[in-house]
């Protein structure tokens, strides 16, 4: 637990610790003990009815979302963004009916908004292998017919539980043609990998042959965030614009061909491999990419952390003191990694 983290009366805290030792195990015990102090201080604070209510629901609807996905956090999933307004009889829903088919035939499971349109074509294409986090709206009160039924629909009431489901819960992020609700995921998943807030992972925008829905996008971004300084050129490599399932779909399954996992420790930042990478091409990573980095990149075991979760013990990993600023950058290293 954190030093200091305490309500500041000691009767509080005492039963606090008693409480937390009695509804824990060793290794999550402070996490727990901090949560049992955080809603004290709530009622000390004299939050009022408002302000707790929204605490709880958050709290409740994390909690399920957590439950639900924890059994099944050996397989990797792709979440699906895209109009709910898609014609079913467009090249657009069309392709995302077969994105979500040709994924779940490669070990992949399927994440969407449990809607109409695009939603309702990843639902169909994945079966059984498909999720919904469905938000609760006046619009939109049923899910699309193609949602598994039990424990893979999960409805929401706060966008922003439903936005943390989908990053935290997935391992790339698809993008077909869509309105605001689209964008805002699109540029939520980009700032959120500019800024290492999530783990590194490919992000596909998809149009149809002959369309220019994302290049047009695209356009803007280059002429007005790019040319006005407000972008790097390294960060507009986040993502790919591809029109075509197939390029899809190898975009992601390139992206962890060697590339497994990431963990950050507090001093160096460690790689988890599908196999291992040869001398030669860690020494050329280690000067193409100099400037993110001191020193090089070397083989490594576990960091203590993962081996006290007993986390992935069995795959290969390199390490390397990462700044932990150029997130575009270690991308760039990954996608290296890859075509090693």
């Amino acid at each position: 637990m954190k030093k200091g983290y305490r309500t500041g009366d000691q009767v509080i805290d005492k039963e606090i610790e008693l409480l937390a030792r009695k509804y824990s195990c060793p290794e999550s015990r402070c996490h727990l003990q901090d949560l049992f102090t955080t809603v004290i201080k709530l009622h000390l604070d004299k939050a009022d009815d408002r302000d707790l209510y929204l605490i709880n629901n958050t709290t409740k609807e994390l909690r399920h979302i957590f439950r639900i996905f924890t059994k099944y956090r050996d397989k990797r999933k792709v979440v699906i963004f895209g109009s709910h307004r898609m014609p079913v009889k467009s090249r657009e829903f069309k392709q995302a009916k077969q994105f979500a088919k040709e994924m779940v035939k490669r070990g992949f499971m399927v994440i969407t908004g449990g809607g109409g349109g695009v939603m309702e074509a990843g639902n169909w294409g994945a079966g059984k292998e498909g999720f919904a986090v469905k938000i609760k709206l006046p619009l939109e009160m049923e899910p699309n017919p193609y949602v598994s039924k039990g424990e893979k629909l999960i409805n929401v009431k706060y966008f922003y539980t439903r936005k943390l489901a989908f990053i935290k819960e997935s391992d790339a992020t698809v993008l077909f043609p869509g309105g605001f609700g689209t964008h805002d995921e699109g540029f939520e998943v980009l700032t959120l990998l500019q800024t290492g807030k999530c783990a590194p992972r490919p992000v596909v925008m998809v149009e149809a042959p002959g369309k220019k829905y994302w290049r047009t996008w695209q356009n803007f971004v280059r002429k007005q965030l790019l040319k006005g300084g407000f972008i790097t050129q390294t960060e507009m490599g986040l993502f790919k614009i591809v029109s075509s399932i197939e390029a899809a779909v190898k975009e992601i399954a390139d992206f962890y061909k060697v590339y497994h996992s990431i963990r950050f420790g507090r001093d160096l930042t460690v790689i988890r491999l599908n196999k291992k990478v040869p001398e030669k091409d860690l020494e050329r990573l280690s000067r193409k990419y100099r400037d993110i980095m001191k020193g090089g990149i070397r083989p490594s075991g576990p960091l203590p952390a993962e081996v006290r979760a007993r986390e992935l013990l069995d795959k290969p990993r390199i390490c390397f003191k990462f700044d932990r600023r150029s997130y575009s950058r270690l991308i760039g290293l990954i996608r290296d990694l890859n075509r090693g």
